[in-house]
């Protein structure tokens, strides 16, 4: 059986494709996989960490703006889908998954036009322009967001799975993390995060609260500000009069590598609304705060964090509306609700799907059967 991969750019795209591949690989020991992917993505050094054979096209998306540029845009792509279609041929794949990002797409048209069945999955409640152009050509579009299947053709074969979690975050118990972290049994821990590169305009809108919980007993906050802003924030925590030496129950990290600890030990969550991210808070039944990146493509993360919040499961906050101390007060108002947080956090397990990639390999399987 052979399977060709292919997803890129972002961690968005390329993670939950290497969570498909290590489902394959357990579901069909001896599944020979490819990933076909972009020299400039993401997908360039994580792939081969992943221990799998990578591949490379040449494709770039279309600018919105600075229509000049898609001429250059349009003989990469068509390169690209060159490229793609002589890797296909090549591999003879039994199936195709794409998980979105402008490499997919030639990928997928060329496998399609070769008679090679597709699986997409897209990962977001506004799914992306490229799969929704391949989507009628594809078998199945697995989906993480139902609200997605209005934005999809209509006799595309719409399933909606969830995304797929990495097993650390299921597996980390919660009161073994709490130990880690040294809480007591009846601490509360908010965890701040931006993304892998942070988020300025969330670091500062946490001064204010910082300043509101430092040495509260009973509080613990855990911010985690990006590499790029952590240096400049400590300086900012200081010229502010945040003395973190004064105070046990606030750190402050630029990044953290066991994220599932941190995620396990938590009660309230604060962040951007990435659907990776989405998923885990998700899985954990965590109630979140969530601030989209507003300059995310077509505005996704803040149709995601609305599927969220319609649900009850989080507090939606605008970017542009963090100015003022509007995080803090919402904070404040969970903390003092515990009943409210609960019922968020109920709402969140409800909405979680931590059996996603076993329904997405159902899918697959379903096809290659």
């Amino acid at each position: 059986m052979r399977v060709i991969i292919t997803g890129g750019g972002t961690g968005g795209h390329v993670y939950p494709a290497l969570a498909i591949a290590r489902g394959l690989q357990q579901a069909r020991p001896g599944v020979e996989l490819l990933y076909i992917g972009s020299a400039r993505g993401l997908e360039a050094d994580v792939v081969p960490r992943a221990g799998l054979p990578l591949v490379t096209i040449s494709v770039q998306g279309l600018a919105r703006r600075r229509w000049w540029k898609n001429i250059a845009a349009a003989v990469r792509v068509a390169r690209g889908l060159g490229v793609a279609w002589l890797h296909v041929r090549r591999f003879r794949p039994h199936l195709v998954i794409g998980t979105g990002g402008y490499v997919s797409g030639p990928v997928c048209l060329a496998a399609a036009l070769q008679g090679v069945p597709v699986v997409l999955h897209e990962q977001n409640a506004f799914p992306g322009v490229t799969n929704r152009l391949l989507a009628r050509v594809a078998r199945a579009v697995c989906l993480t967001f139902a609200e997605a299947a209005s934005r999809f053709p209509r006799r595309a074969r719409l399933v909606t799975t969830g995304l797929p979690v990495r097993p650390e975050i299921l597996m980390a118990e919660r009161e073994a993390s709490r130990r880690r972290l040294g809480l007591g049994a009846d601490d509360l821990l908010i965890v701040a995060v931006g993304g892998s590169q942070g988020a300025k305009s969330i670091n500062q809108a946490m001064l204010p609260l910082l300043k509101e919980m430092a040495g509260r007993p009973g509080v613990h906050i855990m911010q985690i500000t990006g590499r790029n802003d952590y240096e400049n924030y400590l300086k900012l925590l200081r010229a502010t009069g945040i003395e973190l030496g004064k105070y046990g129950n606030i750190t402050i990290r630029p990044y953290i590598y066991d994220m599932e600890h941190t995620l396990a030990a938590a009660d309230l969550v604060i962040g951007r609304a990435g659907a990776s991210f989405l998923a885990e808070i998700l899985a954990r039944g965590l109630p979140s705060i969530l601030i989209p990146y507003p300059f995310a493509a077509a505005n996704h993360q803040e149709y995601n964090a609305r599927a969220l919040a319609r649900q009850g499961a989080a507090v939606l906050i605008l970017d542009r509306e963090l100015k003022g101390g509007r995080l803090c007060q919402v904070v404040k108002g969970l903390l003092a609700d515990g009943s409210r947080r609960q019922a968020m956090a109920a709402a969140a397990a409800a909405l979680g799907r931590p059996d996603a990639l076993e329904a997405i390999i159902k899918v697959v399987l379903a096809e290659l059967e």
